[in-house]
């Protein structure tokens, strides 16, 4: 496989997955599939309708989901490994920052929420450019 890194091409050998790049697909997979998609927790539609409005919270709840299952299997894939982690941290922080102030009450920890967010993303961070030692990005 090639991917375009330093501004070229090189060679990258897919790895197995770290047992830690294997929990955090968990977690995507988790919170989009049995969370979000089969709607078992219902409190992440009520953080959709709140921040969107009721008119379509249920749909867009669903395809957040599908976006955190297509996640998962990103992460698991191991292609483009740093740009997922890019983009989880992105969008981990932009959501927890969001949650923060229009639905704290919502949140598993409330206003805490947005430390167990920055300990993930150092997770995520520490996975990909210490624990995983390839350039793919």
């Amino acid at each position: 496989m090639k991917n375009l890194a330093n501004g070229k091409y090189q060679n990258t050998v897919l790895t197995k997955p770290s047992a830690i790049t294997c929990v955090l697909a968990f977690v995507w997979l988790v919170n989009g599939l049995y969370c979000k998609i089969f709607h078992r927790v219902p409190r992440h539609q009520q953080i959709v309708e709140r921040i969107m409005g009721n008119n379509y919270a249920e749909q867009i709840t669903i395809l957040i989901g599908v976006g955190e299952v297509g996640l998962a299997i990103w992460i698991i894939s191991g292609r483009l490994s740093r740009l997922v982690a890019i983009t989880q941290m992105i969008l981990i922080a932009l959501m927890n920052v969001i949650e923060f102030f229009i639905a704290p009450d919502l949140l598993l920890f409330g206003k805490l929420n947005i430390l167990v967010a920055s300990l993930f993303i150092g997770i995520i961070y520490y996975n990909e450019w210490r624990i995983i030692k390839k350039q793919n990005f």
